[in-house]
């Protein structure tokens, strides 16, 4: 019964959806405030509905109700209750619905938070999102239906949720990484209503931002949770591989990175809006092609679901209609999105300009380097492989001027500087990044390592740059507290944001460079030392887990005759899926991580380990928490909750500003 519920309650949602995607667009052209008015509860509506929906689905995951072919597929009786409720997005149907309610969550906060916004361009967004929801909710209707029942004959066990899943880290980090994916859908509604309305100012973008910042901030933080996840479960002590399903979310990180400087320049200058309006479009259309990639089948990944071809026709044809339309529109409104602003070659836009292209072209490295393999081999050319090699190489040189440029940027003033005047403050900045980085070398007792040290001035340019236009501003606006309290929390959350970008540059530099590791051969009392750390071997046991078998090795860490700490690694097996996971053992400090991970019997009583020695992996991370950390500061500023005019003003202009339309 409960799943008859949830399937009732998504037929709601879906019917909401429509009626959200016709009626408030209706009064938009119409001037029917009527019509506009219904879009907040509409939004609510589908909101709840899709809740409803989804609970349902959980309900049939904790409960093990085998006659929904999704949870048996999915699931099983010996899973620990947090890892059923985890399967519940753990399959291709059961994330689709995750999907489709974030998208509605999004929609809603659009309409309850979004006081501020004249109540024709309100009607205008919610109205393109509810179409948004209508194909995804169609989706998950027609063509992965997640109450699907087997009745009158199911399984009596399931097939147990895929040990890859069953982590932690997964239990959050699909939310996460959705919330980053749908909230662009926000930035894609704006710039849509935009182009309907034709209008683009300063307001407009100021109403934009806050939202593309959230949707940045959540993308930010499942990507860097992705990372991390894969790092521990995975065993083999990679932060990223450059798999093709990593890439597609990165590349819309890459996009809504550029977007959100470009509404900077929009909001302050009023320039540059065609290139923002373009930039919105691409990072949800870039989400999209995400969606389309991992669901489709046409990528084999550890990340990727397994799908039939129809699923992935339909995705494609929702993806061609949502971009050509969106592209259509863009051409035919193209008059109004021109900017009149003027600046001179060295001035802010000009700097913010330049990190665009950089990140485009980054975004275009990643692009080709995932779909060129694929058309090659459907053009009939043959198989060719774009790894980590290219990817690497690519990204080392297009960091270089990035971060040169992300330094000297927020120095620089709108419209034109004097470049002069940056000549002594700059010169300090690259004394003391200099300083920082020949510091930070020293300790590894080698200056030799061409790419540490240039990760390290890079990481130290920024962060140093970042810290001293603060002081400088500071010390302008008054001393102490008076001048800390003068700059806005979005300048603020700018430079934690540059800081955090600097200490993942620094932890990317550190770790590619002097990460050691050794494959061994150990019995139990052998030792292995490395990088001045002796690994025992303790002893090695049995494992007995509530769905899973295998071998536990505990080892002890010493140096210098010093315990550091004692390490228990495992290697399971899942005896439903007949399938091996290895549990990394990691000893975790800001300076460096200690890795072992077990390997196979080997004859004579003995196993094989792999041990690692990851110097300064964890900055990888922090960076990212301190740039989603810089996001959140921003979104504090007051500016994004003062309103800008009244709402009567606004809302005694809808006819005319409908019939201008």
């Amino acid at each position: 019964m409960v799943p008859e519920l949830g399937q009732i309650a998504l037929t709601f949602s879906f019917a909401l959806s429509l009626l959200l995607g016709t009626l408030p667009l209706y009064g938009s052209y119409t001037g029917n405030e009527r019509a506009l008015m219904l879009a907040k509860p509409l939004a609510i509506g589908a909101m709840v509905f899709a809740g409803i929906a989804f609970i349902a689905l959980s309900y049939a995951f904790y409960y093990d109700d085998f006659t929904v072919i999704n949870v048996a597929s999915n699931s099983s009786s010996v899973l620990p209750w947090y890892y059923k409720l985890t399967a519940t997005w753990g399959s291709h149907e059961g994330s689709m619905l995750l999907w489709v309610w974030i998208l509605t969550i999004w929609t809603a906060a659009v309409a309850v938070f979004s006081k501020q916004l004249p109540l024709l361009m309100q009607g205008r967004i919610l109205g393109i999102m509810g179409l948004i929801g209508v194909g995804f909710i169609a989706f998950s209707l027609f063509m992965s239906n997640p109450f699907e029942r087997s009745l009158p004959y199911f399984p009596a066990e399931g097939n147990d949720l895929n040990p890859l899943l069953q982590d932690f880290g997964m239990i959050i980090h699909p939310p996460l990484l959705y919330m980053g994916y749908v909230g662009f859908a926000v930035s894609f509604a704006f710039a849509i209503a935009a182009l309907l309305g034709g209008k683009f100012d300063s307001t407009w973008a100021r109403w934009a931002r806050p939202w593309t910042l959230a949707a940045w901030m959540f993308l930010t933080l499942g990507i860097m949770l992705g990372s991390w996840w894969a790092y521990k479960e995975l065993g083999w002590g990679g932060w990223w591989f450059w798999d093709p399903v990593e890439n597609a979310s990165f590349m819309p990180w890459l996009v809504g990175t550029a977007l959100i400087h470009t509404l900077a320049v929009t909001e302050k200058r009023g320039t540059y809006k065609s290139w923002t309006v373009l930039l919105a479009l691409a990072a949800f259309s870039l989400s999209l092609l995400g969606a389309f990639l991992v669901r489709s089948g046409v990528l084999v990944s550890v990340h990727s679901f397994a799908t039939d071809p129809s699923r992935g026709v339909f995705l494609l044809v929702f993806l061609l209609l949502v971009i050509g339309g969106a592209l259509l529109l863009y051409a035919l409104r193209m008059r109004s999105v021109r900017s009149e602003s003027r600046y001179k070659l060295f001035s802010r836009e000009v700097m913010l300009w330049g990190n665009n292209v950089f990140l485009l072209t980054a975004t275009l490295v990643v692009f080709l380097g995932t779909l060129l393999p694929l058309f090659h081999q459907e053009l009939g050319l043959g198989t060719i492989s774009i790894g980590e090699p290219f990817f690497d190489a690519m990204f080392f040189y297009l960091a270089i001027p990035f971060s040169l440029l992300l330094g000297l940027g927020p120095w620089v003033r709108w419209k034109q500087q004097k470049w002069q005047t940056l000549i002594p403050p700059m010169s300090m900045v690259a004394i003391a990044a200099l300083v920082v980085a020949l510091g930070m070398m020293s300790l590894t007792q080698s200056i030799q390592a061409n790419t540490a040290l240039i990760g390290l001035l890079l990481g130290a340019w920024v962060g140093m740059s970042a810290i001293g236009e603060v002081g400088q501003r500071i010390h302008q606006f008054g001393q102490g507290l008076a001048g800390i309290r003068k700059l806005n929390a979005s300048h603020y959350g700018m430079t934690t944001a540059h800081i955090g970008f600097a200490v993942m540059v620094v932890g990317i530099a550190m770790t590619t460079t002097y990460s050691v590791e050794r494959d061994v051969r150990m019995q139990v009392g052998d030792s292995v030392t490395l990088s001045g750390y002796q690994f025992t071997l303790l002893d090695v046991y049995d494992l007995d887990g509530p769905n899973y078998g295998g071998e536990a090795a505990d080892l002890r860490v010493e140096r210098d005759g010093r315990l550091i700490t004692n390490l228990h690694a495992e290697k399971r097996f899942y005896t439903i899926q007949r399938t091996v996971m290895t549990q990394a053992a990691i000893h975790a400090r800001l300076s460096r991580d200690l890795y072992v991970s077990l390997g196979e019997a080997l004859p004579g009583n003995a196993w094989s380990f792999k041990v690692q020695v990851k110097p300064f992996v964890r900055w990888i991370w922090l960076g990212g928490l301190l740039m989603a950390l810089g996001s959140i500061w921003s979104l504090l500023d007051v500016r994004y909750r003062r309103k800008v005019v009244s709402r009567v003003r606004h809302n005694s202009a809808i006819t005319k500003e409908a019939e201008n339309a």
